[in-house]
């Protein structure tokens, strides 16, 4: 079994960006922005010496906070394969936008990229105790998405199965 606690860093922190999902049939289409949203769910099978699965300052969160601000805060995020690509690329260029390129600009796929970037931050931090269970993203209150570490789902089921066949053989 496993600790688990939470970490949100709401959108009143001003990860404000702008994006596009260009596959979209909807307006979603064009540039339009948002200030991000993530919720971090850690587990960890032992806390550390103070009782805590992560510790949420300096010695822990901290380096996913800087990331945080240095990828969305202020950003133009572009998918890696936006046809328009060249032309973004061209305004950062110019000095009119600061971009990054992402593997995809739903929250699904930020979801994803933001869980695989920060997992080795988060394992770094802790000597390997820890470990990110999923990261959520939102817009805002009425649209996110979740992405689920599939590591830490496996172990999950692992452990279940696990406990399951101790019981089995206990004669339980």
């Amino acid at each position: 079994m496993a600790y688990v606690s939470t970490k949100t860093y709401g959108a009143e922190r001003g990860l404000s960006c702008a994006l596009r999902q260009w596959p979209a049939d909807s307006h979603c289409a064009l540039l339009h922005g948002y200030s991000l949203g993530f919720k971090f769910t850690f587990a960890a099978e032992q806390l550390d010496h103070r009782g805590w699965v992560v510790d949420f300052g300096k010695g822990g969160f901290g380096a996913i906070r800087e990331w945080l601000h240095e990828t969305f805060d202020h950003k133009l995020l572009v998918a890696d394969d936006d046809p328009a690509r060249d032309e973004f690329l061209r305004l950062r260029d110019l000095g009119l936008a600061d971009v990054r390129i992402v593997p995809g600009t739903s929250c699904e796929q930020v979801s994803a990229y933001v869980l695989n970037q920060t997992q080795p931050m988060i394992a770094e931090a802790t000597g390997g105790r820890c470990w990110i269970a999923s990261v959520e993203c939102f817009e805002h209150g009425s649209n996110s998405a979740i992405y689920q570490n599939p590591d830490a789902v496996l172990r999950q089921v692992s452990a279940e199965v696990l406990t399951k066949m101790i019981a089995v053989a206990a004669g339980d």
